[in-house]
């Protein structure tokens, strides 16, 4: 199953950056995130996003 962007949109929803990879799989978790979503967010470098584009660009580089 491919993550789509309108499922990231959805899960990722309110977050308040910066934030870290284990704030977002915590996130995604805490609100009912696919298990190819949590994979997707797991393999992301384990760093800070200083906003959403700074997230949107390593979750394109790993898909």
């Amino acid at each position: 199953m491919t993550v789509t962007g309108a499922q990231l949109q959805e899960y990722l929803a309110g977050l308040d950056y910066p934030v870290s990879r284990a704030d977002l799989i915590r996130w995604g978790q805490e609100n009912g995130a696919s298990t190819p979503l949590l994979q997707l967010l797991q393999a992301l470098p384990a760093e800070s996003f200083d906003s959403p584009v700074d997230l949107a660009d390593a979750l394109a580089s790993r898909t």
